[in-house]
């Protein structure tokens, strides 16, 4: 009896991290600029900075040209956007679209560190590859 317990709690836990992991991520992020593809190319085409918070694997499949790579689990600090990006320059933070929720968190942190001009690319990588702009 103990054993089939334990085992409704862990298949509630796994689909308990199946629901969260299918949210989409938030719409806006207070403080910040959300985007879409057409505004993302945009801001590209002015030369904004844009940061890549995705996993390795992912970045070394393809990423936005002149993109920078800060992953957020492991590399993305204040010091190291600090070394890329100014506080009062823009900068867009982008991961894998709407289920991804690595640029949500790195955009929100940004605006906890002062930055003021931060762009929200909620759509990501995905979504710029498909409406073919450039990529490397």
């Amino acid at each position: 009896m103990q054993r089939a317990r334990w085992l409704i709690f862990l298949l509630s836990l796994l689909g308990a991290q199946t629901v969260w992991a299918k949210a989409d991520s938030p719409a806006q992020i207070p403080g910040a600029t959300t985007v879409d593809v057409a505004q993302a190319k945009q801001l590209f085409m002015q030369g904004v900075k844009f940061i890549d918070v995705r996993s390795y694997s992912d970045w070394n499949a393809g990423r936005i040209p002149l993109a920078y790579h800060l992953e957020l689990h492991h590399e993305l600090t204040r010091e190291a956007l600090a070394n890329i990006v100014a506080q009062d320059e823009p900068v867009v933070f982008y991961c894998n679209s709407l289920k991804c929720h690595r640029s949500a968190k790195a955009t929100k942190k940004a605006v906890e560190w002062g930055y003021t001009r931060v762009y929200y690319f909620r759509l990501g990588f995905p979504n710029w590859k498909k409406a073919m702009n450039p990529i490397e």
